[in-house]
């Protein structure tokens, strides 16, 4: 079967009242984004709570594959569509009769298969209601192939016929991503590293419409570049999802080695996560986000205790802290991972400057007056150090 269209469904943009055409437009903007690298010709329109593509000259598992990726989309619809003809007619029931049994001749070979049609009539001048023609396709459907049979409870084929500004036809609802369109909730700052848990706290903030924009912090030569690429592939996972990602690399060798010579030890990740988080504020304040986002979950290593993360948060000056897999087991968090292609990558043996320089038996309860007064030894450096930091910063932008 050849389709021709996909009717695009989506679900939370549908009750946004008054600003929904912002949402809608945004993600007619980010279809067109993934399908400018598809081969094939392509229009998309929206019209009355549906988005339509018409395609041509397409590879069908590329395109879907690209449509997978655009948040906002909740259903990949591959259809037939029929327009009305010159005198705004839509066809008569023989003609509709004949357009679905054509698609079935062409989606489904084997005729041996339950069935159900669903007809929603949006355009109410169509002369037979939703129920008279349902029950007549069927009837007609019955009459065609003898070996199919009608399941009104659990189909194997549940065929829908639409009757709006065109006629619809389809079988198949390829699920989407879900979510908001990307560009409709302003943007964020990830604290990139080369782990498992941030990649997926990305994708689930860009899933509700946020920008993207990360940052990663170096440590040569105690990290390698090896290390390096494997934090630029997966923000190029990221990007997949988003459109383009400005990655922003720190080098934070001498940072890490003052704080190594100067604090006590059992606090290394605590204070280097703390530098971290001003660095990564600094950065994003500067870029126009509104907030920094972590994989930190509770408990998951000492630095995600309670008290740690009431540490490490509150160097943060104007802008929230977004920690959307704070309360998930790590086989959730891997799960998603999974999903999302960032597995194989993030578990590549090359370690992040966190691991490198993480302390044998780290605090678990930090107090952050004691932290602050432990970062007073730090006071001599520690200021042109992060300076030098800001100012050497690599920027690679990632778009796939």
């Amino acid at each position: 079967m050849q389709y021709h269209a996909f009717i695009i469904k989506y679900a939370e943009i549908g009750v946004k009242g008054k600003n929904r055409y912002v949402f809608e437009d945004a993600l007619v903007r980010q279809i067109k984004r993934v399908l400018s690298k598809c081969d094939g010709s392509f229009e998309i329109s929206k019209v009355a709570g549906r988005v339509y593509i018409e395609a041509e000259n397409f590879d069908f598992n590329e395109t879907v594959d690209q449509l997978k990726t655009v948040f906002g989309v909740t259903g990949i619809c591959p259809a037939v569509t029929i327009k009305r003809d010159g005198e705004n007619r839509l066809p008569d029931l023989d003609g509709v009769t004949k357009a679905v049994l054509d698609f079935i001749d062409g989606v489904y070979p084997d005729k041996n298969k339950t069935f159900k049609v669903k007809v929603r009539r949006v355009d109410k001048r169509y002369p037979l209601d939703s129920m008279e023609m349902a029950a007549e396709l069927g009837a007609r459907i019955l009459d065609a192939y003898k070996e199919m049979k009608v399941d009104v409870h659990d189909p194997e084929i549940l065929l829908n016929v639409e009757i709006r500004e065109k006629l619809n036809i389809f079988s198949e609802v390829i699920p989407g991503p879900g979510g908001m369109p990307i560009g409709t909730a302003g943007k964020a700052m990830l604290l990139l590293s080369g782990g498992i848990d941030s990649p997926v706290a990305g994708y689930m903030v860009a899933k509700r419409g946020v920008d993207i924009e990360a940052v990663y912090f170096n440590a040569p030569p105690y990290t390698s570049e090896k290390a390096k690429q494997k934090v630029v592939d997966l923000a190029g996972v990221i990007a997949r999802f988003t459109g383009k990602v400005r990655l922003h690399v720190i080098n934070f060798t001498d940072i890490q080695m003052y704080i190594y010579e100067k604090c006590p030890h059992d606090e290394l990740t605590i204070i280097m996560r703390r530098y971290m988080m001003r660095i990564a504020d600094k950065i994003a304040a500067d870029n126009g986000c509104m907030g920094l986002i972590t994989g930190e979950s509770i408990g998951q290593v000492a630095s995600q205790t309670m008290q740690s993360l009431m540490c490490t948060g509150e160097v943060v000056t104007d802008m929230p802290v977004y920690r959307p897999l704070i309360a998930f087991d790590k086989q959730d968090i891997v799960d998603i991972s999974v999903k999302i292609d960032a597995y194989e990558t993030s578990i590549l043996p090359y370690e992040d400057c966190c691991t490198i320089f993480v302390a044998k038996h780290p605090v678990t309860k930090p107090r952050a007056d004691i932290i602050r007064k432990h970062e007073e030894n730090l006071l001599e450096k520690i200021d042109e150090l992060v300076q030098t930091a800001l100012d050497t910063d690599e920027i690679i932008e990632i778009e796939k």
